[in-house]
């Protein structure tokens, strides 16, 4: 197929806000398209490139698009940063160049879907001496044969910024509407992590609701909704319930099929070789040769007996070599606390309170290395309180509240988890810097550098960009921006930097250590809470003393 096809597509899509028009036109389009180019062209309309199971990165920075913009149009970076700063995406940047791009291309080939993926998936191969210069040659070769808005959508595919709102539930009710089925049965089969060929070959045969788990293939997980107490928990979920210790390590799926096992975390990211004193716990402890376990690894110290915070696991996460090394130096304990899968059947859509029953009955526990996540199944409320309250002195995060007679349903839903973890105050802190935003929000700064203070001036501490509203509302990123610009001191393509004044108020999860900032610290999940320049000046905000009090507080070590 043509690639000018699918820009067609993302045009028509681009054209409406409504979720119902943008279905039915994905309908419309899915309906003409032969199954074996179904995949491809799901990637992407999702702008993904590969499979959501496959966690291969492409590795392209906004640098190097400027790069291959350069090549393929004969424009001075400069000017091209310019008009980067003026439309606020590089897609855009591409279709204007060229439209009246100065450089004749040397050949005038169309573009196909399967030349597009192509030259980007050879993004995610090349490695060593000379790999910048051949991805750039890889997408400047693409631009070089675009039109002007097969260019746009090249590059914004590159950056993962596609913009035509393709959401996982407008893509269900497409499907749906394309094979005239229940959109519940097509969310089902999505969220068994087929392929999309899979899905429409079962719904062309009308026999979607036969779609089955795949072992060794990464299945999103289930999520817990934020309780503001015990009781909103006891109300929500139904009595008894189970009550779990919170933990701070990371979520991992644990396939087995045979003697090959495979970890996933959360984000479908296969991690089984960071990660084999796992894999050889899982085949020492667990009984069973096909199963799928979901549950946490988190870091050990044997000679305490305690968990460490998420930030020693993290080193091994991305480690790609001296893994025995690691493993040595950072000791982990695998807690279990659900299956989804075992010896041939499917146990999701079976009561929480089974699912632990199989599980207890399948895990040799080994504390240091292997166990069942401690846990409470009561009715009465002191001992949900004592049971959070002592999850909370022994250093954890909180705990996690489970009805016991929920089914898993990957995502988050009412009446299934819930968490409860304490509230951490917010922390007053100053804009040291911003980004212009993309397409409709190129003309506002839309994410905000903050800083907190120190002996040695100030130092930064995070981005935060979510509860600034677009309009109708008492700071909206237009009023924002108005207050910021006559503070630039500098700008470099989107980025400018600002001189220290306006100071907001920051909501935020968690606070981690990081070497991301010169504070050495980050928040996790910061959220804008309101402006209080009025109430503050800049040796009023908040101190890196706070952060490492609170730091602290949260892990339990006052407690």
């Amino acid at each position: 197929m043509e690639y000018l096809k699918l820009v067609g597509l993302y045009e028509e899509l681009s054209k409406t806000t409504k979720k119902l028009e943008k279905a039915h036109i994905l309908a419309e389009f899915i309906k003409n398209l032969k199954l074996n180019e179904i995949d491809d062209i799901m990637c992407l309309i999702t702008a993904s490139i590969f499979p959501l199971y496959d966690k291969r990165k492409i590795g392209f920075s906004d640098r190097l698009v400027l790069k291959a913009i350069n090549k393929s149009s004969g424009i001075k970076t400069e000017d091209i940063e310019k008009l980067w700063s003026k439309l606020g995406g590089l897609g855009d940047v591409a279709e204007k160049l060229l439209e009246g791009k100065h450089q004749k291309t040397l050949s005038s080939e169309s573009l196909t879907i399967k030349k597009v993926l192509e030259n980007l998936r050879k993004l995610a191969e090349l490695e060593g001496q000379g790999t910048v210069d051949k991805k750039v040659n890889l997408i400047s070769e693409l631009l070089a044969n675009a039109k002007p808005n097969e260019a746009k959508f090249i590059l914004r595919t590159v950056l993962g910024e596609l913009r035509v709102g393709i959401a996982e539930g407008i893509i269900k009710d497409a499907l749906a509407e394309a094979y005239d089925l229940d959109p519940n049965s097509i969310k089902k089969a999505m969220d068994l992590a087929l392929d999309y060929s899979d899905i429409i070959s079962l719904a062309k045969e009308g026999t979607i609701l036969e779609a089955k788990i795949k072992v060794g293939r990464p299945l999103k997980v289930m999520l817990a909704i934020l309780a503001l107490d015990i009781d909103e928990g006891f109300e929500a979920l139904g009595l008894p319930l189970q009550l779990e210790y919170k933990l701070d390590g990371f979520r991992v799926t644990i396939h087995r099929k045979g003697n090959e096992i495979k970890l996933f975390t959360r984000k479908l990211e296969e991690v089984s070789k960071q990660f084999p004193d796992v894999i050889e716990a899982v085949k020492k402890y667990v009984k069973g040769d096909d199963f799928i376990l979901d549950g946490e690894v988190v870091a050990f110290d044997h000679k305490s007996g305690k968990y460490l915070p998420f930030q020693v696991i993290s080193q091994r996460i991305r480690r790609k070599y001296d893994i025995l090394e690691s493993v040595k130096k950072f000791p982990v304990e695998l807690n279990l606390f659900d299956i989804l899968y075992y010896e041939g059947k499917n146990y999701m859509d079976s009561a929480f309170k089974e699912r632990r029953e199989l599980l207890t009955k399948i895990i040799n526990e080994k504390p240091g290395i292997i166990k069942l996540t401690s846990h409470l199944v009561t009715d009465d409320l002191t001992k949900a309180k004592e049971f959070y309250h002592d999850a909370l002195s022994k250093g954890l995060e909180g705990i996690m509240l489970k009805n016991l007679n929920s089914p898993y349903k990957p995502g988050r839903y009412v009446n299934g988890w819930m968490k409860l973890k304490p509230v951490l105050e917010p922390l007053d802190l100053v804009i040291v810097s911003a980004e212009y935003g993309e397409g409709k929000r190129a003309s506002w700064l839309t994410s905000f550098t903050i800083a907190c203070n120190t002996k040695e001036g100030l130092k930064e501490i995070g981005k935060v960009s979510t509860g600034v509203k677009e309009k109708d509302f008492e700071v909206t990123y237009s009023s924002l921006t108005k207050l910021l610009k006559p503070l630039i001191i500098s700008q470099e393509g989107k980025a400018v930097k600002l001189k220290p004044k306006i100071i907001i108020e920051v909501g935020y999860e968690e606070i981690q250590i990081s070497k991301n900032y010169d504070s050495g610290f980050a928040l996790r999940f910061p959220k804008f809470m309101r402006l209080r320049n009025l109430e503050k000046n800049i040796k009023d905000i908040n101190t890196i003393e706070d952060v490492k009090r609170i730091y602290d507080q949260q892990k339990g070590k006052n407690n």
